[in-house]
């Protein structure tokens, strides 16, 4: 394997985020997985930080989870498999719906099992056209974990997200478009530019206004419209005393752009 498992790196107010062992298609192991949770974290703790990429080198993005170092299943106790979800990769979709910054997903190749949920959680999808998203589940008789029964029909309803689950079919970034679970599907030459372009613009963004966005929306399915409404009242109330709100209203007055500055 030809250096880090995870790649990072912080230019312009962008922490950009490759799982770079190409020769698996990016699966995961549980080191990796760790670091991109620690990498999330302290992301949304550190000012300087104001959008974060996601991506992976090679022709995969992530293949899921890498059970090939999990050798043959010994005993089990009641509750193992459990734990080890909670703490392994429900975390990671956890880390990507609460870091306070927006993440991008730029899927470069094959985004299956967990690998797909990674993206799906992220609040922002660009898709190379080589892409493809495989709920690959069920061809190993195993349920959707990792998030995916939470994450897809929220994103596609739930007659859809059966439909990818009970079958298991790869599905090409076109239909991925299509069906909504990808924002934008570029040439594959120009996927890591057009995904800069989109978080150097939501690092220039106010970036206070679009955390308390980001946990109304992510917040908004699980709950009525009282506590919706009451949630956009106090995310609102925090919000105004932000100096980028105080700049957007002044800018408004001056007529002019705004300069926001994260704060």
């Amino acid at each position: 394997m030809a250096g880090p498992a995870v790649l990072h790196t912080a230019t312009d107010q962008v922490l950009t985020l490759t799982l770079n062992r190409p020769e698996s298609l990016n699966a995961l192991t549980p080191g990796q997985r760790e670091e991109v949770i620690g990498l999330l974290s302290e992301a949304s703790a550190t000012a300087e930080v104001r959008a974060v990429v996601i991506t992976g080198t090679g022709r995969g993005f992530c293949a899921g989870a890498d059970l090939r170092g999990a050798g043959a299943p010994g005993e089990r106790l009641v509750g193992d498999v459990a734990r080890t979800l909670r703490t392994g990769a429900q975390r990671l979709i956890a880390a990507v719906l609460d870091c306070e910054k927006p993440v991008i997903a730029a899927v470069n190749g094959t985004a299956a099992g967990l690998g797909a949920h990674l993206a799906f959680a992220c609040d922002l999808v660009l898709a190379a056209e080589s892409a493809r998203f495989i709920e690959v589940f069920v061809r190993r008789g195993l349920v959707p974990d990792g998030g995916g029964a939470y994450l897809l029909p929220r994103l596609v309803g739930p007659q859809r997200a059966k439909e990818l689950m009970f079958f298991g079919d790869a599905l090409t970034a076109p239909d991925a478009e299509r069906l909504g679970l990808v924002n934008r599907v570029v040439r594959d030459e120009e996927l890591e530019k057009t995904a800069r372009a989109w978080a150097e613009r939501l690092a220039a963004g106010p970036t206070r206004a679009l955390a308390l966005t980001k946990q109304l929306v992510n917040a908004s399915l699980d709950t009525d419209r009282a506590a919706a409404f009451a949630a956009e009242a106090a995310a609102q109330e925090i919000n105004m005393t932000t100096a980028d709100a105080q700049e957007g209203v002044r800018s408004f007055v001056e007529r002019r752009g705004a300069e926001f500055r994260g704060r």
